[in-house]
């Protein structure tokens, strides 16, 4: 199948903006983009002329499909609070494909997003990203594309600590994650003696530190949630004690420390930018802290985290742009950015020849909260229009 969209503005992300443009789509891919884009006979053309076409939006953090909305306890399966260790947790197994968030975030040109347990527990177990539609997860799920979600701060300790069990303090919290660290670090000590001994199969399996020792020989990236500032390092020395290849989420103070967060090359999934001081570290909150910190040299990313709340990613990547972040970063920040960060770079995240068909077109600038999302292409079909 073939598909054509002429005529329009081309936000490329990576090779600048292209005026009365054509992106040509066949079996699910780009072909080609630009100017002088010879349009087959046989294509289905969409006609862009005074509109802006970007590439499928990415939000790299979110809990859509696992929460469940409306949010009740039948639908909300993004926690298991039953223990502060969960690596052997598969948010896949949660995630509900019907959830009325997905047809909303669609429809704002959200095409991917990454999605997985909460932060109720020190570790909460492998998240994923997915594409937003689809009828089963199988459908949806973008494979290389997990994380462990690991989280410090009040979230953990305070879920345990109200029922008298560690972690009940920030100590707490660095210590159960040193101590699942080096459980699966003697686990696959363990292995190893015992393949070298020819005896591999008289150990039994534990599924939790299988995962774990994923992370440890960075497999897997660790998503680890952290707002404050001192929970900012505690995370950067636990990951750089162990050599984890890491990502922070949130990073909400990270304005107080851009210089730290840029020399060590963090990667920070920002966000929501317009948190309520619910609890006692997100008080300081800043809309600035993107601006921030991509100023300072760190590679950023804007998300939503929530569900239905993801459809607001380009206006949020808009005020970001307000508070000082650049227009060319600010769209960087929902598109390549995020790409990178889950390492699906090379097939999302801009308009290039070669990478996934998915698209979404708007009738003004993108992040402009006037600016409505009119068309969405998946995999070069279209999935939605006005």
């Amino acid at each position: 199948m073939k598909l054509a969209i002429t005529n329009g503005k081309l936000y490329t992300i990576t090779q600048g903006v292209i005026e009365q443009g054509t992106v040509l789509c066949e079996d699910g891919k780009i072909i080609a983009v630009g100017t002088d884009v010879v349009v087959p006979a046989d294509a289905q053309i969409i006609d862009a002329q005074g509109k802006v076409v970007t590439p499928g939006l990415i939000d790299a953090h979110s809990h859509i499909g696992l929460f469940g909305e409306p949010s009740l306890p039948a639908t909300a399966d993004g926690n298991e609070k039953t223990g502060p260790m969960q690596s052997g947790l598969f948010g896949i197994d949660a995630l509900n494909p019907a959830d009325p968030a997905f047809p909303q975030v669609l429809a704002a040109g959200v095409t991917t997003v990454y999605t997985g347990p909460g932060s109720s527990n020190i570790i909460g177990g492998t998240g994923m990203a997915i594409k937003t539609l689809g009828r089963t997860v199988d459908e949806m799920l973008i494979p290389g594309s997990e994380g462990m979600k690991m989280a410090l701060g009040e979230n953990p300790k305070r879920n345990y600590g109200a029922i008298n069990k560690m972690p009940g303090t920030r100590m707490g919290n660095a210590a159960v994650l040193r101590e699942a660290l080096i459980s699966a670090q003697n686990y696959l000590d363990k292995m190893a003696r015992a393949e070298a001994e020819g005896k591999a199969k008289s150990v039994d399996r534990d599924l939790k530190m299988e995962q774990l020792a994923k992370v440890l020989r960075r497999e897997m990236k660790a998503r680890i949630h952290c707002h404050r500032a001192d929970d900012i390092m505690t995370a950067i020395r636990i990951a750089e004690e162990f050599n984890l290849d890491y990502v922070l989420e949130h990073a909400t103070e990270g304005h107080k420390i851009p210089d730290i967060l840029a020399e060590k090359q963090v990667r920070c999934v920002v966000g929501p930018l317009d948190m309520e001081p619910a609890k006692h570290e997100l008080w300081d909150v800043r809309l600035d802290n993107p601006a921030i910190l991509a100023k300072a040299g760190c590679k950023v990313a804007i998300q939503m985290d929530s569900s239905s709340a993801t459809k607001y990613l380009p206006w949020m990547a808009g005020v970001a742009m307000r508070e000082g972040l650049g227009e060319e970063e600010a769209l960087r920040a929902i598109t390549i950015n995020p790409a990178e960060i889950l390492g699906l770079d090379d097939r999302l995240g801009s308009i290039e020849v070669g990478k996934e068909a998915d698209l979404a077109i708007f009738d003004g600038h993108p992040l402009c909260n006037f600016t409505t999302c009119q068309q969405v292409i998946m995999g070069g079909r279209l999935v939605f229009s006005i």
